[in-house]
């Protein structure tokens, strides 16, 4: 899985909205809007979002809530033409740590039941299937998948980490 450039994943700014709306709708048929992105970070003290960056130019992006201790990730998408190149990995990688320096014990989200590919990259890191929500996506009813990850301190994530970020920097 070679990179054609360094990719390097950070705290998204607000000069960095336009380019993951960019993201956004070449992504999902009902992305956000741009401000949706400028609220949550002027003003969710809850929400803590990412970027993945090759050299200045961003090609992911990913952002969770603190739901009490539970990290729930609200968004998270990959630019088309630099998907299958471990940037999702390196974004969830680093969700993770976020996960865990803001005191999260779990992570949680709901991905379309469709999205084998989403699945498949969340089940690697140790989610796991928790429940289904009918009807959850308003542009056309498609159920969700709720997934969730055991204890973020217990060994099978320290475990499924440790071997995560071997893949990501061997």
């Amino acid at each position: 899985m070679a990179l054609t450039a360094r990719v390097v994943v950070g705290a998204m700014r607000l000069e960095d909205v336009g380019a993951v709306h960019d993201i956004e709708r070449l992504s999902f048929v009902t992305p956000w809007p741009a401000y949706a992105f400028e609220q949550e970070l002027k003003s969710n003290r809850l929400a803590h979002y990412l970027v993945a960056r090759a050299g200045e130019r961003v090609v992911g992006f990913a952002g969770a809530w603190l739901m009490v201790d539970e990290s729930h990730i609200t968004t998270f998408g990959v630019h088309p033409d630099w998907r299958r190149q471990g940037i999702g990995r390196q974004l969830l990688l680093s969700l993770f740590d976020v996960s865990v320096r803001i005191g999260a014990r779990r992570m949680t989200l709901e991905v379309r039941a469709s999205n084998d590919v989403a699945q498949a990259l969340y089940r690697s890191f140790g989610f796991a299937d928790a429940g289904r929500r009918p009807r959850y996506y308003t542009d056309d009813g498609e159920d969700a998948i709720v997934m969730t990850t055991p204890e973020l301190d217990g060994p099978i994530m320290r475990d499924v980490v440790a071997a995560e970020r071997a893949r990501l920097d061997p």
